[in-house]
């Protein structure tokens, strides 16, 4: 079993590497990961200069690129073999609802599951990082399965873990995504150069976080895994755009 490991929060994150010991006592992992922290960067791809790899005394890889970049340079130009998975994480805070669309940790195994690898995101879906353990737990038992009974087509799936230690844990849950609401307003402030500046706002609280959400099953202790899918077509609105073209 071999797997490439990647993340959004960096080479040095400590959920990066709870990930990697959990995971390479069983499988040949390589961890490929960003230079420096960055969260939100999404699906991004660095074009407008060159990418450099680069080995940390820990044997982790770094890229001074986006999480989307550095799962791309492994499969398509580092590694001599495609993996047979690819895990991004351990993120330190939730990727639910909304927050996929901007999530670099969601982003890593989205490069994946479009370069035909089954793909896990992996969330600690609490922003005090006290039980990286328990979602490396999670993370190794869901390869374990993979492992056992392989997918027959690639998957990309959106894991969060409550922050709990792993015996509070009440089981896993499929779920789908929920919604948040609109995003608290940019934070203004004014530097000692007497310049503007904004911070963008934190995420809205949940809005749609009903039985059946990874909010709900969160919310009520349960690893939360979610079947994500890179089609954004509104397929209910293709008849309607039809006839507002022949209109």
């Amino acid at each position: 079993m071999r797997i490439l490991l990647s993340n959004d929060d960096g080479y040095f994150a400590p959920g990066l590497e709870a990930l990697s010991q959990s995971l390479s006592e069983f499988a040949d992992t390589v961890v490929v990961a960003p230079e420096r922290n960055r969260s939100g960067a999404s699906n991004s791809l660095t074009l407008d200069r060159p990418l450099f790899l680069r080995q940390a005394a820990n044997g982790f890889h770094y890229v001074n690129g986006t999480p989307t970049d550095c799962v791309h340079l492994a499969v398509t130009g580092m590694l001599d073999h495609v993996p047979d998975m690819v895990v991004s994480g351990i993120n330190l805070g939730p990727n639910m609802g909304d927050d996929t669309i901007y999530s670099g940790t969601v982003a890593a195994a989205t490069e994946g599951y479009l370069l035909g690898v089954p793909s896990i995101a992996m969330s600690l879906a609490s922003f005090a990082g006290a039980h990286f353990a328990t979602a490396a737990q999670v993370a190794r038992e869901l390869v374990e399965r993979f492992v056992r009974s392989a997918f027959t087509v690639p998957v990309l799936l959106n894991v969060n873990v409550p922050d709990v230690p792993y015996a509070e844990l009440r089981g896993m849950r499929v779920t789908r995504l929920g919604r948040r609401h609109k995003a608290e307003p940019a934070v203004k402030h004014v530097t000692p150069r007497n310049e503007t500046v904004y911070w963008v706002g934190a995420a809205g609280a949940a809005a749609d976080a009903g039985e059946g959400t990874d909010f709900h099953a969160v919310a009520n202790g349960f690893v939360s895994v979610t079947p994500l899918q890179v089609d954004l077509t509104h397929v209910g609105q293709i008849d309607m755009l039809k006839n507002w073209l022949a209109a």
